[in-house]
């Protein structure tokens, strides 16, 4: 009972408008009257031989009766004629010292073993004391859900407990989502786009490890290229390094049957520092996947496309990144791109520009299909037609950064998509209708 009245005390500190020291003092009064006047009538009714009631019992029933009443219509002026105080106010009334004797009485109350209450006197101590304080606040709930979003990048993939996680998230959004309320669809939007970004910040150091380990294992690859005709040669010393690296993990494999297994910062994943990382990659890949369509669905995709132009770093490690990573990246960016051209308040002029120059050269690098097709036909025709009209609206000194990166891009690798000639010719066009 103490730490529910603390909470409460902790929740509703200190208001605007409280009621006066004096109507608290009277309330506080009256409570514990009322307390101990539903204790004596209990003590006299726990006595099972007990037939009838005498004079003096139906006297002490009325008394308590007339006191609990004078509680409610004291709660109600406190209600609807509050006046200025600089105490702090608590559901209860009163001063905070004054807690600590009525959840003394309440405490002998609820420990008397004998004691046969109704239904009824019980939830009526109940209203007491969680009254106005029974119900989580908007900013509880937001920070449940944006804690269970966290857990998601914590457990792992294979974990039961992952695709619990997902659930309760998921029926918390959808939740708010049925009342349709502004303040409700606001918490899904602000716990989305801090996963957003959280998300994509472990991501990026994931990828940032992997690559790091690939540059020190791979000099003698890039030694090789910067030498004539060295990208010719460079895959096959490439590929009989991998096969190298096959032999000798089988050899570790078999080393670790015959010597006692060590702990190593491999953990519970079983395989070398370089697969954990790739693995975990494409995990928080798939999560900022979903979360990308979450904040879709709640209309929140702004906040993601202002966080995707302020993500350099990973646009850059994103050309170099496995292919299952790297057609996640795709996918997300096409998500993206999609709605790049929508009336966002958010969505700047500068975030436009910066989300075309820093994302185009992934979708011209990017190897689509390998496995399987990372974006439809019918998809690409349309992000495509997207980036066209974006383009289209920027200044023609923007037009030309993004422009002049794509046909360097474009030119130099073996992907036909995107095509952006209409929107070169269209810039070339207008720089011709200025000397005109």
């Amino acid at each position: 009972m103490t730490m529910a009245t603390d909470l409460a005390i902790a929740q509703y500190g200190y208001k605007t408008n409280k009621p006066s020291g004096l109507l608290n003092d009277i309330f506080m009064y009256t409570v514990n009257m009322a307390a101990k006047t539903l204790v004596s009538v209990a003590q006299t009714s726990k006595t099972e031989d007990t037939e009838k009631w005498k004079t003096t019992d139906h006297l002490r029933f009325m008394i308590m009766l007339m006191t609990w009443l004078t509680v409610w219509v004291l709660r109600v002026l406190m209600d609807h004629f509050p006046l200025s105080s600089s105490l702090p106010f608590n559901p209860l009334g009163g001063s905070l010292s004054a807690l600590g004797s009525f959840d003394s009485i309440l405490s002998s109350v609820s420990s008397s073993s004998a004691l046969a209450l109704p239904s009824s006197a019980s939830s009526s101590l109940d209203l007491v004391l969680y009254e106005e304080v029974d119900a989580p606040s908007i900013k509880a709930l937001g920070r449940s859900l944006t804690h269970i979003l966290a857990l998601l990048n914590e457990i792992p993939a294979a974990s039961s407990k992952y695709l619990f996680a997902m659930t309760m998230a998921e029926r918390i959004m959808e939740g708010n989502a049925r009342h349709d309320h502004i303040e409700l669809l606001q918490v899904n939007r602000a716990a989305l786009s801090s996963a957003f970004a959280r998300t994509s910040s472990l991501l990026y150091r994931f990828m940032h490890n992997t690559q790091s380990q690939d540059d020190s294992n791979g000099w003698p690859v890039r030694t090789m290229k910067a030498l004539p005709f060295g990208s010719y040669v460079a895959p096959y010393v490439k590929g009989l390094s991998s096969c190298f690296n096959m032999v000798m993990s089988w050899v570790e494999a078999a080393e670790a049957f015959r010597l006692p297994k060590k702990r190593n910062n491999e953990g519970a994943f079983g395989g070398s520092a370089e697969e954990y990382a790739e693995v975990m990659g494409e995990k928080l890949a798939q999560e900022l996947l979903w979360i990308t369509n979450k904040l879709r669905v709640y209309g929140a995709v702004e906040q993601a496309l202002v966080q995707w132009s302020g993500s350099p770093g990973l646009a850059s490690l994103a050309l170099t990144a496995s292919p299952r990573v790297q057609g996640l990246i795709v996918r997300i960016s096409a998500i993206l791109f999609g709605d790049l051209n929508q009336e966002y308040d958010e969505v700047t002029r500068e975030v436009k520009f910066k989300i075309l120059v820093l994302w185009l050269p992934l979708f011209c690098h990017a190897r689509n299909g390998l496995s399987y097709p990372i974006l439809t036909s019918y998809e690409k025709f349309e992000i495509e037609r997207t980036m066209n009209e974006v383009i289209s609206s920027l200044p023609a000194m923007d037009q030309e950064v993004i422009l002049t990166n794509w046909v360097q891009d474009f030119a130099i690798t073996a992907s036909d998509w995107p095509n952006l000639q209409p929107s070169y010719d269209r810039w070339c066009q207008s720089a011709r209708q200025l000397v005109a």
